[in-house]
């Protein structure tokens, strides 16, 4: 029975998501590939990956190869047994001679409508664009990056109705998995022809860092004085695209120096950002609108 023959690749919380689905549609992986723990916070606590800590819950081995070299070196004892592998969220490239172990491939599971997209910060990238619909991909994994052959789709009506990317995320881990339930049984018996993606219609993200996260004091005044509309609704989408991660932020002058305010919430009224709430540098969240 092919049913539990494969291996899960996922770390973060959008893969435990998922696998937490798959296995309690008895779809239990025989191992977890994940990636190492990590310091974590302030105090840089070792921590376990959330994927981690739901597979050993479950008495599923888990495997934390530190780079790809180990991973290829693991590779032939992970597909010994399991036909197949599903991956979403990993955080490391999979390289091709380890995609070739599995029987019937790797089957990712990427946060967009493939080719929109592809890269690692899909979610952020489509608040940011501000597209009235995103959704949630399985394609057969193949040496490029996001790239292989679709098995199935799903589609999300976004309308402003998530206030930053994780709820997003969260919806959208869900929608994978429940996309994968429905797709598994079909895609081990064959029953399922892959289609190629349209390399005409792809797209590309990119990494962001804490610099594309600032807005300038000038920006945020024309925003929310409402004298630049396209900085309204730039700048909103912003801040639900890049909060948590990395953060928005702007700097205000006080005790004569600029000091750094993160911009955590907002929304548009009256073609004017209204600014929801702000978190002043070395303080506490402040809430400045109650709805």
């Amino acid at each position: 029975m092919l049913r539990n023959n494969y291996v899960f690749f996922g770390t973060p919380s959008f893969a435990a998501i998922i696998l937490e689905k798959l296995i309690g549609n008895d779809w239990v992986p025989k191992a977890l590939v994940c990636n190492p723990d990590r310091p974590v916070g302030r105090r840089q606590i070792i921590t376990p990956p959330p994927a981690k800590t739901l597979a050993l819950k479950h008495g599923v081995p888990v495997f934390q190869p530190a780079n790809k070299e180990a991973l290829v070196g693991v590779s032939d004892e992970l597909f010994t047994e399991a036909d197949f592998g599903v991956l979403a969220a990993y955080g490391q490239i999979v390289p091709a001679e380890v995609i070739k172990k599995a029987r019937l491939g790797i089957i990712g599971v990427h946060p967009s409508l493939l080719p929109k997209f592809r890269g690692s910060t899909p979610i952020q990238s489509a608040i940011l664009e501000g597209v009235s619909e995103t959704g949630v991909s399985l394609f057969l994994m193949d040496e490029k990056v996001d790239h292989g052959p679709i098995l199935a789709q799903r589609k999300l009506l976004l309308d402003n109705l998530f206030s930053n990317s994780r709820e997003l995320e969260k919806r959208l881990a869900e929608l994978g998995a429940e996309l994968l339930v429905e797709t598994l049984p079909k895609f081990v018996k064959g029953e399922i022809t892959p289609l190629p993606q349209d390399e005409a219609e792809a797209s590309y993200t990119k990494k962001f860092t804490i610099e594309d996260a600032y807005i300038s004091p000038e920006e945020l005044k024309a925003a929310t004085s409402g004298e630049n509309k396209e900085k309204v609704f730039e700048i909103e989408r912003k801040i639900r695209a890049f909060n948590p991660e990395p953060g928005v932020w702007t700097l205000r002058q006080a005790q004569g120096r600029p000091k750094r305010i993160k911009l955590l919430e907002a929304l548009i009224k009256e073609n004017k950002l209204v600014l929801k709430t702000i978190q002043p540098e070395g303080k506490k969240p402040v809430n400045l609108v109650t709805e």
